[in-house]
């Protein structure tokens, strides 16, 4: 480690003047007069050593090439200072710093230098800094925005010095570019810039600038077509491409990645070899294009037809197929659903099922239910089973060991019925208190809750749990089938035919799992019986559980695996933000709204208008046929696995970008207006998809179970409604299937899928956290969750600004260092910042900052049009027992399938940088009080 000081020169890397620093920070204020005694006490000596080593910790993962500058330490040090909540030494130190720099700006010598001496191997070259100005000036300008390059030039003349290498020059102009995104976002379009220069350098050997990729890429492109096939990462069938391809790749559209999507590709998606890429971000895209293009007739046409979609951020597929599509691996698909047997043989084989397939970046959901509970009776032994959980505990560690290919950790969800003897234990496994051995610290878990269940919980009746082994077609069964054999069992059990049970009251078990959701984050609710009841293929099997998101409601059983194939719309590239309201002779008069004034009302009529429709169907036509090659083009880790995707074709188109589509059309998520968007989008996202799996049926065949299916009956998802309302006995807040596109039109689909449907499922709202990273847009269906923080993800820390907000807030002439300042103070809200105005306040809460209610209608609104299920996350910024009660009743009243995460604010607040002016940012930790079992009578609970 070196350090670069202010002069430039560069020496050795001491990290004892770390400890001396602090130190002096500790026992002095700003004015270097003692704050008490001349020593440190033993909490001090503590604050220090941790201090230190925090410090010592980042600078070393952050330093450049090994050399840190010396502000950067002390911004590290004041930032330890501010995590370890001693706020007033930081505040000193903070003054202190400032009084320094004022000192060195009165003695800095008139003249700096206008020449930097770097290396190029072993080669000297003296380059002009006037060079890199321009370099940066380029990067700060764009037909859609502009940056302010003088600041970055400072900061870029901060961290060069003299015999660097050149190849380090790109990443301290991206280390210089970081610190300025959360003062205007477009500086992560220009880190994204320098970090692909950085990239087009290490695949080339050469910094092109985008006018000069142009010519470059037609021939980069073939040689790296064929180098990929020589050192066998690439599908050698994509020699069979005519090369020209490459002349219809469009460089100009890496400057539309933001930084945060630009470094996840660089370091998790790009193909490398011996840790150099050799794959350009649109190289990649061509790559995915051509790798799901393979078995088509006109291959270079559907090719160019599939890089459009994807480079043009219109849709993204899944991780998986970004991962492989075009490798010598290809395992495309995003989920597999497995149900494990109650023997030894077959549970191992489920577990050595689950190695297999998140080795090749699988999401996995396990139904555990067949399993029999802790206590059953074991006949080939004549002993007593150990249940369910440790078992688990295997499961557990084998997502640890098998990661999914090195590129992300391996994930797994446990799911068990709610009459399973063995639920109370499993909906502790996640606790960080009892038996260690008896827990799953990393794995995930879901309850699967029958209807009866809930109907108990509001009649506040009793619940039986039972042993698997003595009631094994309670998990086959659902809906009235479901209830008149469960309460045969308790009758049986009541009467002592049944030994192995346990009764208690149906609302202490409920209050049970919601005190573990919050608690633990798990298992998360689940709905066994409208992912049954309007199931499209109950005609084959039953749904024993969802996936990993809770997103895929497929069935499973002994022989299938199931599998679902996943990718997602991005609503903002299709957006009609001033429609045309009508159109007469040479008169066409657009919608204009005042954009200082929020939209809290909206007809659905008036919110299709919001849609490009035919750029929207275009897109999903698309998509539809890419997520079918999937199937076909797939590489299958286990035969079960490929005999269940081959015969239903499951896909699952979803839609990410939700939040910035409303704030772009300055609606609140909380309103009506809101709803109708939500409602709407679905339904034409629902018709197109549908459509066009009719169309493929027509070109290619409709898949293999079809007939029997509702589908060849003539019934859509949304005519499923009226099935489940009548299961009920009292369903009257399932949403109606009420909709804004022409009934003829839908009853004119009906008739097209009684003649085939390619695919058994069409669509599925997965979360999309990292390919909305990508596409620089917000997560699937979720709010905005912070204005301004700083993410965290296996590529590293990224500041996020909200870039509707920053656009509002410069319009109004209020973005300024005053501003960022309280964002960072306020953990990215505007609620209390006095001089934002009351509509923008209510435009841009965030996540905590909306009531969850509205997310639950939302996504019933959704719900009523997908034949799968949605991913639904719920923020609740400060939970009680009454009020989460509330929330997933309405969830399960409301007709929905699933629910994902609980996310409540923790007990401590987000981490906070270090503002320039001096003005610290400290919030006060605060810890909800809430009672280890949610109880309705605690004052504190409700």
């Amino acid at each position: 480690m070196k350090v670069q000081k202010r002069t430039g020169e560069v020496v050795d890397f001491d990290p004892s003047k770390i400890e001396k620093a602090i130190t002096l920070c500790v026992l002095k204020d700003a004015e270097g007069h003692l704050r008490g005694a001349a020593t440190l006490s033993v909490a001090q000596r503590e604050l220090v050593k941790s201090a230190t080593i925090q410090v010592r910790q980042v600078i070393e993962r952050r330093a450049l090439d090994g050399v840190a500058h010396i502000e950067d330490i002390q911004d590290q040090v004041e930032l330890a200072l501010m995590r370890a909540g001693e706020h007033k030494i930081a505040r000193d130190y903070v003054l202190y710093r400032e009084r320094q720099a004022q000192k060195r700006l009165a003695q800095k010598p008139a003249e700096s230098p206008t020449v930097l001496h770097l290396l190029d191997g072993d080669t000297r070259k003296d380059v002009p800094l006037e060079h890199f100005r321009q370099i940066i000036a380029e990067a700060c300008t764009d037909p859609l925005w502009r940056a302010d390059p003088e600041p970055l030039f400072t900061l870029f003349e901060r961290s060069v010095y003299n015999d660097m290498q050149v190849t380090d020059i790109d990443k301290a102009l991206i280390i210089s570019t970081t610190p300025l995104i959360e003062r205007d976002p477009n500086y992560a379009f220009v880190a994204a810039k320098f970090l692909n220069r950085q990239l087009r350098r290490e695949a080339t050997g050469a910094a092109y600038s985008t006018a000069e990729m142009a010519k470059v890429y037609p021939d980069y492109f073939a040689d790296y077509i064929r180098h990929g096939v020589e050192i066998g990462r690439l599908d050698p069938r994509l020699l069979d491409f005519d090369m020209q391809l490459g002349e219809a790749i469009r460089p100009e559209r890496d400057d539309r990645f933001r930084y945060q999507g630009m470094r996840i590709l660089y370091d998790r998606y790009l193909i490398h070899e011996n840790e150099r890429r050799i794959e350009l971000p649109q190289a990649m895209w061509m790559r995915v294009a051509m790798g799901l293009a393979i078995n088509e007739k006109e291959r270079e046409r559907r090719a160019i037809e599939f890089y459009d979609v994807l480079s043009t951020f219109r849709f993204v597929s899944s991780t998986p197929t970004l991962f492989n599509a075009g490798t010598t691996h290809p395992q495309l698909s995003s989920c597999f659903l497995t149900t494990v047997p109650d023997d030894l043989d077959g549970i191992f084989e489920a577990i050595k099922e689950n190695a297999l397939l998140s080795k090749f970046s699988g999401g996995l959901g396990n139904d555990w239910t067949p399993v029999r509970a802790l206590g059953s009776y074991i006949k080939g032994t004549n002993g007593k089973s150990q249940g369910v959980v440790p078992f688990l505990k295997v499961v557990n560690d084998t997502a640890v060991a098998v990661n999914q290919g090195g590129k992300r950790k391996g994930a797994v969800c446990a799911y068990i019925e709610t009459w399973h003897l063995d639920i109370e234990e499993f909906l502790e496994l996640r606790k960080n208190t009892g038996d260690d051995r008896r827990r799953t610290h990393d794995m995930n878990t879901a309850n699967w809750i029958p209807d009866l269940f809930m109907e108990r919980v509001e009649a506040n009746a009793d619940w039986t749990l039972f042993s698997p082994s003595d009631v094994p077609d309670l998990h086959e069964l659902y809906g009235q089938a479901f209830k008149e054999r469960y309460e045969h069992y308790e009758r049986l059990a009541d009467e002592g035919e049944i030994a192995l049970y346990k009764r208690l009251p149906a609302v202490q078990l409920w209050r049970k799992m919601l005190t573990m959701l919050f608690e633990t984050g798990h298992p998360w609710i689940t709905f066994k019986d409208p992912c049954n009841i309007r199931n499209p293929q109950k005609h084959v099997g039953v749904v024993h559980s969802s996936n990993l998101c809770t997103e895929i409601t497929l069935n499973t059983s002994k022989e299938e695996t199931a599998v679902c194939n996943l990718g997602s719309v991005n609503l903002v590239a299709h957006l009609e933000l001033n429609p045309v309201i009508y159109e007469s002779g040479d008169e066409c008069r657009r919608e204009d709204w005042p954009k200082d004034q929020l939209r809290t009302e909206m007809t659905p009529e008036e919110a299709l208008r919001h849609i490009d429709k035919e750029r929207l169907g275009e897109t999903i036509h698309t998509a539809m046929r890419m997520l079918d090659n999937v199937i076909d083009l797939n590489f299958y880790p286990t035969q079960k696995a490929r005999n269940s995707n081959l015969r239903h074709r499951a896909v699952g188109l979803g839609i990410m970008g939700f939040a910035d589509a409303l704030q772009k059309l300055n609606i609140p998520m909380d309103c009506e207006a809101a709803m109708n968007f939500a409602d709407v989008a679905q339904e034409f996202v629902s018709y197109s998809a549908i459509n066009s799996s009719s169309m493929l049926a027509a070109e290619r065949g409709s898949y293999e179970s079809f007939p029997g299916s509702t589908w060849s009956h003539g019934i859509l998802p949304m005519d499923t409604l009226e099935t489940l309302r009548a299961s009920r006995t009292d369903g009257s807040q399932i949403p109606a299937a009420n909709g804004a596109i022409d009934p003829d039109l839908w009853n004119v689909l009906r008739e097209s899928v009684k003649s085939g449907m390619r695919n058994s499922n069409v669509m599925a709202i997965a979360p999309t956290a990292t390919i909305s990273n990508i596409a620089g847009v917000s997560q699937g269906i979720d709010p905005i969750y912070q204005n301004l923080y700083v993410k965290s993800n296996l590529s590293g820390e990224f500041t996020v600004v909200n870039q509707q907000l920053y656009d509002v807030l410069v319009k109004l002439d209020l973005w300024d260092e005053v501003m960022v300042n309280d964002l960072k103070y306020f953990d990215g809200s505007v609620q209390a910042i006095d001089r934002v105005p009351a509509w923008a306040k209510r435009l841009f809460a965030t996540a905590f900052e909306i009531d969850a209610r509205w997310l639950v209608r939302m996504a019933a609104a959704r719900q009523k049009w997908i034949d799968q299920a949605v991913s639904l996350n719920l923020y609740v910024a400060k939970p009680s027992g009454k009020y989460l009660d509330e929330l997933y009743r309405l969830a399960w009243a409301s007709g929905l399938k699933t629910t994902y995460y609980l996310r409540s604010l923790g007990a401590t607040a987000a981490e906070k940088s270090t503002v320039a002016s001096g003005t610290l940012n400290a919030v006060a930790a605060v810890t909800p009080k809430v009672c280890s079992v949610l109880d309705p009578e605690c004052e504190a609970c409700q």
